[in-house]
């Protein structure tokens, strides 16, 4: 029983999202006693980044025995800038377009939401694309993911920071807020653009150029879709038990969807991934 449970702890996603769960207590522990209002940086910060960090790393750990360490450029250091650097990229140039175009949540609203958030998010895995050093479609799936993870991370930092104001600075709407966002963030954002990417990666391994057909648009906008339902979902949920089943229902079928293709990608690029190497 005991190696058992050593060989799970040993799992470098686990460490992180272990370490990531003790700063996050002790911090806000430290805010609370001492009222130093220097804390909060970090105690969201930390609250933001720990899951998103510990489902990047589960994925690059899982897929790393395949294509993605064969390559001169360190994988590390790519996954790393394609989280950090997709990440921001991504939310800054979704929030300024947003901003400038968008005023409601109509359905066309929605749709737009949708539309300039997952077009966002790729900005940064299409410069990995292109230059070419990562060529398969496991490499696509996490490039997309990190990219995914970090836009997320920021985002739900936002939310955090806003939900603390408007509930006057209680830590239970801000505990909330983080464990909701980043339980849902895989099979959100993560999953997503993880599909794109994957999809895109793939049609120029059987194309043998990078190429953009009627596959990978059809998958962008089947995501965009998914996005909007996302979105959708969350905006009925009211106070009333039933608005909030119907939201619980659109939630779950949306992340069941996401979550779904998403692994059959994972477990077909695998195959192939092992079936080239043969």
């Amino acid at each position: 029983m005991v190696r058992i449970v050593l060989s799970f702890i040993n799992h470098r996603w686990l460490q992180v999202l272990i370490i990531g769960v003790i700063l996050f207590v002790v911090t806000e522990q430290a805010l609370k006693i001492t009222g130093n209002p220097n804390f909060f940086p970090t105690v969201i910060m930390i609250g933001s980044f720990s899951a998103p960090l510990a489902f990047v790393t589960y994925m690059y750990e899982r897929e790393r025995r395949q294509d993605i360490e064969k390559h001169p450029v360190s994988p590390v250091a790519s996954v790393a800038a394609c989280f950090l650097i997709g990440g921001v990229i991504g939310v800054t140039v979704a929030g300024v377009i947003e901003y400038a175009t968008l005023r409601g949540l109509s359905t066309v609203g929605l749709l737009g939401v949708g539309f300039i958030e997952e077009a966002a998010k790729l900005i940064f895995p299409i410069a990995i694309f292109l230059r070419g050093t990562y060529r398969s479609d496991i490499d696509g799936i996490v490039f997309g993911v990190a990219s995914g993870m970090g836009f997320a991370s920021l985002e739900t930092m936002g939310y955090g920071l806003v939900s603390f104001i408007v509930s006057s600075g209680d830590f239970n709407v801000l505990d909330q807020v983080l464990l909701v966002r980043g339980l849902i963030s895989p099979v959100g954002h993560a999953a997503w653009t993880g599909l794109i990417c994957a999809v895109l990666w793939r049609e120029r391994t059987r194309k043998g150029h990078a190429v953009l057909n009627l596959l990978v648009v059809g998958t962008f906008v089947f995501v965009v879709g998914l996005h909007a339902l996302w979105n959708l979902s969350n905006g009925l949920a009211g106070h009333t038990t039933g608005s909030l089943i119907v939201a619980m229902i659109g939630n779950i079928a949306v992340a069941g969807t996401s979550s779904t293709l998403l692994m059959r990608r994972m477990w077909q690029s695998s195959r192939l991934s092992l079936e080239a190497a043969a």
